[in-house]
């Protein structure tokens, strides 16, 4: 009888592990949280023994989490540089792909008590804010870009990105494409040394902060100024337009990258030509190892990516994310094959 217990219990304990779910570990962008959030959920669905487990901690963190291995992708909105490609080989052997999710939006955003008017910002105020040259909200950059507006004669207080950052880097990209002095002092990056300003941690604490802060004004993930009920401004284009975040906005800024998209997929969309692209969109990336030493987890992430790219799309627009360009999907679809 002992035999037999013994037994039912070692059939029981193999057919337990068999269904054990597979975990995956990922880490990085806050920017596509919301969405990359639903995506896994409604995946796990699908695949109820596959288990994917996303860490919000900044894009910083999470070029720095795949390059050390602890994690079997990264997100960041931010490409990883010709340092941290090679970073990442000489440590590996081989290298990692970037692979496009979808595209968001940059917003300049901002607590001003009494004021609800939706405000227009050029990219010389952003510049002077960021820079800590422009300190009052009725400077004349800001009064003759918001004509009626009645700006109040008070200091700003900047908030900005404490952590590496995605979101920082779409920002400062814009930011140094529009002003010599921001690329010679400040330069691109998704950490950099800002010149004023507090630090939030992620796109939450940013979010936070402001909301918390009486003439804040920063910068979020679009997704997060709505979730938050924050106050978004527009934003003049290199068309000289002013244009407020939205799906139709960071699709036109993406039209020109569609048609040229490089085989790297490493690409900035800021600042795009066009009368109604939204000047700061961007791409966001999984970034994902070119080899799996282990075959299921392989097969679980080209699955995945192959999901991401169909069914996931009809997902993005509901949380405020533009879905990607056709010609983008189809050139990934072909370059799943190079995981191996």
């Amino acid at each position: 009888m002992r035999k037999i217990l013994t037994l039912a219990a070692f059939l029981f304990l193999t057919a337990s592990l068999g269904n054990a779910a597979v975990l995956i570990n990922g880490a990085g962008a806050t920017f596509p949280y919301p969405i990359y959030s639903k995506w896994f959920n409604e995946y796990n669905k699908l695949h109820p023994e596959i288990q994917i487990n996303y860490q919000s901690i900044g894009s910083g963190a999470g070029i720095k989490q795949i390059t050390e291995g602890t994690v079997d992708f990264g997100a960041s909105d931010g490409p990883m540089n010709e340092v941290q490609l090679k970073d990442f080989s000489d440590k590996h052997g081989y290298g990692v792909l970037h692979f496009p999710t979808v595209m968001g939006a940059d917003v300049p955003t901002y607590n001003l008590p009494g004021l609800s008017a939706e405000l227009n910002f050029t990219p010389e105020a952003l510049v002077g804010i960021f820079l800590g040259k422009i300190t009052k909200w009725n400077d004349p950059e800001l009064t003759k870009a918001n004509p009626g507006v009645n700006l109040p004669n008070h200091e700003l207080v900047v908030v900005h990105r404490s952590d590496g950052s995605g979101t920082t880097y779409i920002w400062v990209d814009y930011l140094a494409k529009n002003s010599a002095e921001w690329k010679e002092k400040v330069g691109v990056g998704t950490s950099v040394n800002w010149p004023v300003g507090l630090g939030g941690k992620g796109n939450e604490g940013v979010s936070g902060l402001i909301k918390q802060t009486p003439y804040a004004i920063g910068y979020v993930e679009l997704i997060y100024a709505i979730q938050n009920k924050l106050l978004y401004g527009k934003v003049r284009n290199a068309a000289g337009e002013f244009v407020k975040a939205d799906l139709a906005g960071v699709t036109a800024a993406a039209a020109g990258a569609a048609a040229n998209m490089p085989d790297d997929f490493r690409v900035s969309i800021t600042n795009a030509p066009g009368k109604s692209a939204y000047p700061i969109s961007s791409f966001t990336w999984l970034l994902i190892p070119e080899k799996f030493q282990d075959p299921e987890k392989k097969k679980i992430i080209t699955d995945f990516l192959h999901w991401m790219l169909s069914d996931g799309q009809n997902l993005t627009e509901a949380l405020a994310y533009a879905r990607l360009p056709k010609p983008v999907v189809a050139k990934e679809i072909s370059a799943i094959s190079k995981i191996q």
